[in-house]
């Protein structure tokens, strides 16, 4: 148990810092904090710019129905990618941590691109403070993509996954 110097000495910490919130168990003790705010904390996630890379092409041939041809192409295949984008359900990161697709490093992925999941079907786990938050697709469909990789951080927020419903 501790002892009234430590807890006064605790509050004193927590106080100075810019904890809102403390909770700590000991032996069946439990010691819980809160500071007294009264702002409502809000927050965003902004996904970072992806720079685009242009790769331009050096023509064999000098007539300009070529050259048009050339430039037509990227963008057609820029529409494709977002129109096939539009119909692709997110599976999203519901906290900050680290993304882990299999439950033990030697165990198999949950899910793998063309597996099908379900509502309750479980595609992995995301640690946040030493929890293990086991994530669920929460759509039908299969797994077009996996848009991170094993032991990265995630956002609140950041895609994890793109689903066919």
């Amino acid at each position: 148990m501790m002892k009234i110097h430590e807890i006064r000495e605790l509050i004193k910490l927590i106080d100075q810092s810019t904890i809102n919130e403390f909770e700590y168990e000991e032996n069946g003790a439990i010691v819980k904090m809160k500071k007294g705010v009264d702002a409502q904390v809000v927050s965003t996630f902004v996904p970072a710019p992806v720079a685009k890379q242009e790769i331009i092409a050096q023509p064999t041939v000098t007539s300009v129905a070529t050259i048009e041809k050339i430039v037509e192409e990227p963008k057609a295949a820029e529409e494709v990618a977002k129109v096939e984008d539009a119909n692709l359900h997110k599976i999203t990161s519901p906290m900050v941590g680290t993304f882990y697709s299999s439950p033990s490093p030697d165990a198999a992925n949950y899910v793998s691109v063309g597996d099908k999941v379900n509502d309750s079907s479980i595609v992995c786990i995301v640690e946040a403070m030493k929890l293990f938050n086991e994530i669920e697709a929460e759509v039908q469909g299969e797994i077009v993509e996996v848009l991170v990789k094993d032991g990265q951080l995630v956002e609140f927020g950041q895609p994890l996954f793109l689903v066919k419903a």
